[in-house]
């Protein structure tokens, strides 16, 4: 009965001293700094908007603009200390803008018809707007009007959905030909490989921007032509990142047993590779649709892609020729800063993206 007995001993005395007189857990002085850091200039950042926003309405242009840019730079500075404090030092507040941007700006020009917004096209319903109305975020116009009276805010969300739709049919064209060309050349090889070379070699050969001229020329300008012509841009690298993928995949254990157990080569290509070289592709296509966000919107700037007055970031931006953009500058930054907001944001998502799956990285 003793044995089965459990006795608990109550600890030593000097066990129970040294749990008594234990220190607490020291907090780090840094980072405590760096959490009020981040709230002060949070809150200087916000207010500084404010003021540019609200305070300086009606005053000078640029002041008003560096006032809102230096309280928005202040902001992602106390955001971004806010949140690795709060998520670690790897959180990357940059990215999740750039994504947040991208999703709001898709969405927007998705329902831009149903949105409340100004007209975007029809001068004739303008005339008795205000005609190069300064962007005030607190009026009816909230980016401002151009020499027509059109909203700005309205033309940058439709251009958004034509530029978005010309480079994403171009990537998209670019994928399908380029991934099954490119497989085919890296799985082939000899003849077939030299073949396919020498397209895209000779793709490569002609100036970008002379070719892009000289389709825009020969088609009529529309989005599906300027996709195809667009199309074309993208086509060779892509066929040339599908082949060294597939080269890459095609030695791997996986396709060696698809051959082994009497697999076809069309099976080969179509259930073992084009799975595997897909996922470098699709990174690579984020940053692809941000140039060829760029090469529509510089052809419908030299008058060679969207005509007005339907709307596109390239053909707004050259409404500033001349003395316009000097006596009226948001006529010019407003599709600028917008471009240049989507094009970074592609830019740093595909880089990521790219980086994660690039066949180069992965262990045979």
């Amino acid at each position: 009965m003793s044995e089965m007995t459990q006795v608990s001993t109550p600890p030593a005395y000097g066990q129970a001293v040294d749990a008594a007189v234990a220190p607490a857990p020291v907090r780090d002085p840094r980072r405590s700094r760096s959490l009020w850091a981040g709230v002060v200039l949070t809150a200087l950042g916000i207010v500084t908007v404010a003021i540019g926003v609200a305070g300086l309405r009606g005053a000078n242009g640029w002041l008003q603009l560096a006032v809102v840019v230096a309280g928005l730079a202040l902001t992602h500075v106390g955001a971004g200390r806010l949140l690795r404090h709060r998520f670690g030092a790897g959180f990357d507040l940059t990215s999740w803008l750039s994504a947040i941007w991208l999703v709001l700006l898709v969405l927007a020009a998705l329902l831009a018809p149903v949105l409340p917004l100004g007209e975007h096209e029809d001068i004739a319903s303008t005339l008795s707007a205000p005609v190069f109305a300064r962007p005030d975020l607190l009026s009816e116009y909230p980016l401002g009007t151009n020499n027509f009276g059109l909203d700005l805010l309205a033309r940058v969300l439709y251009g958004a959905r034509a530029s978005l739709v010309v480079a994403l049919g171009a990537v998209a064209m670019g994928l399908v030909i380029g991934a099954a060309l490119g497989i085919v050349s890296g799985f082939f090889r000899k003849t077939t490989d030299a073949v396919i070379g020498i397209f895209t070699n000779s793709l490569l050969a002609v100036p970008p921007l002379i070719l892009l001229i000289a389709l825009a020329t020969v088609l009529e300008p529309s989005l599906r032509n300027l996709a195809f012509a667009l199309s074309l841009l993208a086509l060779p690298s892509i066929v040339r990142m599908a082949r060294a993928s597939t080269l890459t995949f095609v030695q791997r254990e996986f396709v060696l047993a698809a051959r082994a157990m009497g697999a076809s080569r069309l099976r080969i290509m179509t259930r073992e590779l084009l799975p595997n070289v897909m996922l470098p592709l699709l990174s690579y296509a984020m940053v692809m649709i941000s140039v060829l966000i760029v090469a529509e919107a510089s052809l419908s700037f030299l008058g060679l892609g969207i005509q007005p007055p339907d709307p596109s970031w390239g053909n707004m931006i050259a409404e500033g020729e001349g003395n316009a953009f000097e006596e009226h500058p948001h006529i010019v930054l407003v599709p600028g800063v917008v471009l240049f907001l989507t094009v970074f944001s592609l830019n740093l998502l595909g880089e990521k993206a790219r980086k994660r799956f690039d066949p180069r990285q992965a262990k045979l």
